[in-house]
């Protein structure tokens, strides 16, 4: 009914900048929230940032002040702009939404994209 598609990813050195992308498509009534998750070998996955239909945004700790997340709200793509990539952020990014789908009695739920690798070298 709805799929996120992912681009964007690759190697690159510390230091450097990387651009995600992420578009939804399919029985989309609404929004709620775009964002990216991340899960790095042996570790859980965690909330990178988060981009609600309000426009606020959340991001952990460690990427705050790196890391842009932005929303076209028109073409229903968030974007993850990583700067000043560090090897600690090597690990594979999932796009993740909140979406309300349209059906007879429109539900929420979520959805995930396929993972994009992303590795920074030290």
């Amino acid at each position: 009914q709805v799929q996120l598609v992912e681009s964007g990813g690759g190697l690159v050195q510390a230091g450097g900048s990387l651009r995600l992308s992420c578009a939804a498509s399919g029985r989309i009534f609404s929004i709620n929230a775009m964002g990216w998750y991340r899960e790095a070998p042996g570790k859980q996955r965690e909330l990178v940032a988060a981009t609600r239909s309000s426009g606020s945004t959340t991001y952990v700790d460690s990427v705050k002040g790196r890391f842009t997340s932005s929303r076209d709200n028109a073409k229903n793509t968030v974007f993850l702009q990583m700067n000043n990539l560090k090897p600690e952020d090597t690990a594979v990014y999932y796009c993740h939404a909140l979406i309300v789908v349209a059906t007879t009695t429109p539900y929420e739920a979520q959805f995930w994209g396929q993972g994009t690798q992303v590795t920074v070298s030290s």
